[in-house]
């Protein structure tokens, strides 16, 4: 892979390793040698070092005893526990802030959109667009939300990225956050959440059952619950794509019509539109 030499500074050698580790340049459990880091990356070491910091920070490397830094693991289950925490926090603050939202958030949203609706077929492209869609609305969370959606964010980024390759992943991506940009328009707080919480369930699914088809949930089912939402799964947790899912909790809109390769909206007789 030819790049150009980064820059010395903190930022440029952090924004350099992130790239490598989210491509796969660096395979989970790589030793990150600062002695070699510095010479292949052509940077000194004390930037080179707080970069490896901010990597660790984000999860994507880890300390090892008496090993140093090493590109963290990639885990199904991990994956599953953030998506969890992100149904947790995410669809409920969404709800919240929707007549919060200005024209100009709005119209920034929507120039993401057109941009995915774009780069589907350039998955970075396509990713970061995606990523900034989301960002507008973090911007209107209370801080401390905000500082733990963008720490799952990061986690989950990389494992992403690769979801994102299968030609369906973006035409869904786009799809659900065309249905959710809409009901923010429409300022209708109740359909925004369960679009985004429909959302969530069917990316963990897409992450978690292309690295592990035979994983067991645990979190993704438990958080759903809490909320009120039924995910249709085995007696050992497994689910088979396409998942099912029903909204049990009161006053839910049953007449959204939620579908993608992973999961499908299971309506109930006498659902509210």
């Amino acid at each position: 892979m030819t790049e150009s030499r980064p820059g010395n500074t903190v930022d440029a050698i952090y924004q350099t390793l992130r790239e490598r580790i989210i491509d796969g340049a660096y395979a989970p459990g790589l030793r990150l040698s600062q002695g070699g880091l510095a010479t292949e990356l052509e940077v000194s070491r004390t930037p080179l070092r707080e970069a490896l910091h901010r990597l660790e920070a984000d999860g994507l490397v880890v300390a090892e005893a008496n090993r140093g830094m090493e590109v963290a693991p990639t885990s199904a289950a991990h994956v599953e526990q953030y998506y969890g925490l992100r149904l947790l926090v995410e669809p409920p603050t969404i709800a919240g802030i929707v007549a919060e939202l200005t024209a100009g958030d709005l119209a920034r949203m929507d120039a993401d959109l057109e941009r995915m609706e774009g780069d589907g077929r350039r998955i970075r492209d396509f990713q970061e667009a995606h990523l900034r869609f989301h960002q507008t609305a973090l911007g209107r969370y209370p801080r401390a939300w905000a500082e733990l959606t963008e720490s799952l964010h990061l986690k989950i980024y990389r494992h992403q990225r690769l979801y994102l390759s299968h030609p369906e992943a973006p035409e869904d991506f786009t799809r659900l956050d065309r249905l959710l940009l809409e009901a923010m328009r429409d300022r209708d707080a109740q359909s925004a959440r369960q679009i985004l919480e429909f959302h969530l369930i069917d990316a963990a699914l897409g992450l978690v059952l292309d690295q592990e088809p035979d994983h067991a949930f645990g979190p993704l089912p438990l958080a759903a619950r809490g909320l009120g939402i039924e995910l249709g799964t085995t007696p050992d947790g497994r689910i088979e794509r396409p998942g099912t899912l029903r909204w049990l909790r009161p006053g839910v809109r049953g007449g959204l019509n939620l579908s993608t390769a992973n999961l499908r909206h299971v309506r109930e007789e006498g659902d509210t539109e």
